[in-house]
């Protein structure tokens, strides 16, 4: 398939058009020849490298009430997503080669994004022995993200052994940073309005704890370390100093501890109900700017879909969860871009470049994440910065509908998103499936 792309500002810079050809980025400059190539008009649109998101919950095996591959793949598409990377809580839980096989075949079969498994730390992530690290890393899906995620690998001296252990392959740890002991039925953050509301409290220091524990331990062992979804204005301030050392740790953000606050669960509306939970304006000022100066790698969405009767409950008994995929490039340009903390090139570095390092995405078959340049995989998203839209969850093509920002007007619209030159989204819709065209 070929497709020229006319006019498109390639990372937010001067237009210039790009030609895709054979599932890769065949030339680009100005003036291209569109002869046999169907011609899309993007001027106006930024040209940005396909989206890799770090962190993401499909539900499937195990779940599919609330997510199956199939429509979380959908909804990342429509996000202007490449590549995902599945959460290992699944059911079972993915600790087997048998299981995150499982997962990267169906991603495939489907092709509306790369899927791209991460294999629990510990066997049922229940924190008392290692999974199968070595397996899973050698198994056709080639993990190299693991996590307990939803639970924290609490035991220091099993935590280490996991860092020792990825360490011969090149492995990542990408710790859910949360003492148990300290948030013990804790639900949001810990504050003066956790106290007027009666919720337990959520204290900061549970997951800057774990952080620094985590970081001594990477520095000890010489391994690679990924923070999760770090919320608070004090982790920030860890891995800074983590980084100022030289040591391998990175973390994430996610798009609604960029934007939302604690001041929300004051209706007690469990959409607002998130692990880790939402925090003051001060944390959020603190995350944006260690996103915009680079402490902070990556976005990645923790997108956690849960069935309505998990979310439309008293407070205490819903699920911890938010949906994310299709809205995250729209809350990044909303909270950094608009607001001139980071350009587009930025973006891309946050949303597609950075994460493809963590993940081992940027080479050989798992090929995401590479720079819009000849040669390289045609993997691109066309953004309309300049649309706007009223976020309404009926219209989302995930499983579930525990939206956070429903009625909140977001600034920017993914118009496509090509997967190695094929396009999964035209026109913000969904195409049929690549797989089922034959592009595989």
């Amino acid at each position: 398939m070929i497709v020229l792309i006319k006019g498109a500002r390639l990372l937010g810079a001067e237009p210039t058009d790009l030609l895709l050809r054979d599932g890769v980025i065949a030339e680009i400059g100005s003036g291209l020849d569109g002869t046999g190539a169907t011609v899309i008009d993007a001027g106006g649109l930024v040209a940005l490298p396909g989206l890799v998101d770090l962190h993401t919950h499909l539900r499937e095996p195990g779940r599919e009430d609330a997510e199956t591959i199939a429509s979380g793949t959908r909804a990342a598409a429509l996000g202007g997503f490449t590549a995902v990377h599945a959460m290992a809580n699944t059911d079972p839980v993915a600790d087997t080669a048998g299981v995150v096989e499982q997962v990267w075949r169906l991603g495939r079969e489907i092709g509306y994004a790369d899927v791209r498994p991460v294999g629990a730390v510990t066997v049922g992530l229940d924190g008392q022995r290692l999974a199968e690290l070595g397996a899973m890393a050698d198994s056709a899906a080639g993990v190299r993200v693991f996590s307990d995620d939803g639970r924290c690998v609490a035991d220091a001296l099993l935590m280490r052994r996991a860092l020792e252990y990825v360490k011969a392959f090149g492995g990542v740890i990408a710790q859910h940073a949360q003492e148990p002991r300290l948030t013990e039925g804790a639900q949001m953050n810990e504050s003066e309005l956790s106290g007027r509301l009666g919720l337990r409290g959520w204290p900061r220091v549970a997951e800057e704890a774990i952080i620094a524990r985590d970081v001594m331990l990477a520095a000890h062992v010489g391994s690679r370390l990924h923070i999760c979804h770090l919320s608070t204005r004090g982790s920030v301030e860890i891995v800074r100093l983590a980084k100022q050392r030289g040591l391998p740790v990175t973390a994430e953000v996610t798009p609604h501890h960029l934007l939302l606050t604690e001041d929300l669960v004051a209706g007690y509306d469990a959409r607002y109900k998130v692990n880790p939970p939402l925090r003051s304006a001060d944390d959020v000022a603190a995350v944006r700017e260690g996103l915009a100066d680079g402490t902070i790698d990556a976005v990645a969405t923790d997108h956690a879909p849960h069935p309505v009767e998990d979310k439309e409950c008293e407070w205490d008994a819903a699920a911890f969860g938010m949906l994310g995929l299709e809205t995250a490039l729209s809350v990044v340009q909303h909270t950094m871009v608009d607001t001139g903390l980071l350009d587009w090139a930025g973006v891309a570095d946050r949303m597609s470049f950075a994460p493809g390092r963590i993940g081992k995405c940027d080479g050989g078959d798992f090929a995401q994440a590479r720079p819009l340049a000849a040669g390289e995989p045609a993997n691109v998203v066309l953004v309309d910065p300049s649309a706007s839209r009223t976020v309404d969850p009926a219209a989302s093509v995930s499983l579930s509908r525990n939206n956070p920002y429903e009625g909140r007007k977001l600034p920017g619209s993914v118009v496509a998103t090509f997967l190695r030159g094929f396009p999964v989204v035209e026109n913000g819709e969904l195409t049929q499936s690549s797989i089922q065209k034959g592009m595989r």
